[in-house]
């Protein structure tokens, strides 16, 4: 630890402070908003974050990965939810982080890290694209249509477009300063905290100008209980499924946030194989003591932890300041906070997803070989349509075809030449079989 920060500058103080100051100002209505898709008090939502912050600063080690709650753990807490309460939800998440404990000692981590760039590319393509199109409902200030809002992100963006007639521009244009402001700044001076000052003067100008549009609102603060439950022998096939399938989901989107976080480090290297175990297990002591206030579970977030590289983080500090930000926040800044419009935050958001649509990637297409042109699409587009998960199996099972048709394709050579030499060489006849013979002639 001490190795890491020597030489810590002020400068780089700045920028961990602010990279966490935007994480934690993203963090607090997104996780109220997924704790009440999950159907706990939306209030759990944001102890996520506070909770486990601190810990997987210490333990993990992609210093600048931030995590929280995902929309990819949605189903299983939901299903927990419904069929047990609160309890049932602390359960999952509890046993879910005794599945990424095993993951790490069993060392799985390593085959994660070892996906293919083509998919990584892909999966943080469909990340930006999904992270884009689920802000427009604020970006516009839409109502839910008949039946709530649909889980897939193709389906979403089709449902935004059938409701154009009903879009709120003053949001659009506060959402709009935001991603100008940070462009601009990005432009002239990359090390700045774009998006911060972005949502300042997005604040500033509503303000001004007397617009009125949806804000952040009060968050109330309480210390949650600690989640009581009893095991029954029905939860062995309740909620042990529940928490693998969770605990997978987690750990897969977890590592592959995190080589998209490294990407935007500028480390393009490939991810130590320790380094991906140590990071399962870290988020599984982290949602370990997590569950026991009924948490939902914490996953790396792709728009935080970009958010925080972006404004200059380089250092783990920036995590604990995150978490301690969105404390303070929620206490001493809750007057100000409160009044943030939620379009500011949407806008940064989508900006940050902007930033992964990785357009290089796409005018690369024509050069790359088909196997990798063809994995990274396909896999951006299952992201949208699908989810994360079966799109990095999609993306991987390309290769995977591939180089068993390789195989078949190199060996078949080689066995027809064996077959033809063997048809073409000479009878050898065994030896106990000529004397067995008959002589002619006597």
């Amino acid at each position: 630890m001490r190795k890491s920060f020597r030489g810590y500058s002020w400068r780089a103080f700045l920028g961990d402070f602010f990279g966490g100051a935007i994480a934690a100002l993203i963090a607090l209505p997104y996780g109220l908003a997924m704790a009440s898709l999950m159907g706990l008090p939306p209030i759990l939502g944001v102890y996520t974050s506070l909770i486990t912050s601190p810990i997987c600063a210490l333990l993990g080690r992609n210093p600048v990965l931030i995590g929280g709650t995902s929309s990819a753990t949605v189903p299983f807490i939901l299903g927990a939810v419904r069929l047990q309460g609160i309890s049932g939800a602390a359960k999952v998440c509890i046993f879910a982080a005794i599945f990424l404990l095993i993951f790490g000692q069993l060392r799985l981590g390593r085959h994660v890290s070892k996906v293919p760039h083509a998919v990584l590319a892909g999966f943080s393509c469909g990340i930006g694209g999904l992270m884009i199109i689920s802000q427009l409902r604020t970006i516009f200030a839409l109502s839910p249509p008949p039946g709530g809002w649909s889980g897939t992100m193709f389906r979403q963006l089709v449902q935004v477009a059938e409701r154009y007639r009903e879009f709120h521009w003053l949001p659009a244009v506060i959402a709009a300063i935001v991603m100008v402001i940070s462009t601009l700044i990005r432009m002239r001076a990359p090390r700045a905290p774009g998006p911060f000052i972005g949502v300042g003067v997005a604040l500033a100008a509503a303000t001004i100008f007397g617009w009125h549009a949806s804000e952040v609102g009060a968050v109330p603060l309480s210390i949650p209980p600690f989640a009581g439950f009893t095991w029954s022998p029905d939860d062995v096939m309740t909620v042990l499924p529940a928490a693998f399938g969770l605990a997978f989901v987690t750990s897969v989107e977890l590592l592959m946030t995190s080589r998209v976080v490294d990407h935007f480090r500028g480390r393009h290297q490939l991810m130590k194989k320790v380094d991906a175990d140590m990071e399962l297990g870290a988020y599984g002591i982290a949602n370990l003591i997590g569950g026991l206030f009924a948490a939902p579970t914490s996953v790396g977030i792709p728009a935080r932890s970009v958010a925080n590289v972006q404004c200059g983080a380089t250092t783990r500090i920036s995590n604990l300041i995150h978490g301690f930000l969105l404390l303070v926040m929620m206490t001493l800044g809750a007057t100000f906070i409160s009044r943030v419009p939620l379009a500011a935050l949407a806008g940064v958001t989508a900006w940050m997803g902007l930033r992964l649509l990785d357009w290089g990637t796409w005018g690369r297409l024509p050069k790359m070989r088909p196997v990798d042109a063809l994995a990274f699409v396909l896999t951006a587009l299952a992201v949208l349509i699908v989810n994360a998960l079966p799109a990095v199996a999609l993306g991987c099972s390309l290769y995977l075809i591939r180089h068993v048709v390789l195989r078949i394709w190199t060996r078949a050579p080689e066995q027809v030449a064996a077959a033809t030499e063997a048809a073409s060489a000479p009878e050898v006849v065994p030896a106990a079989r000529v004397a067995s013979q008959p002589e002619i002639g006597n």
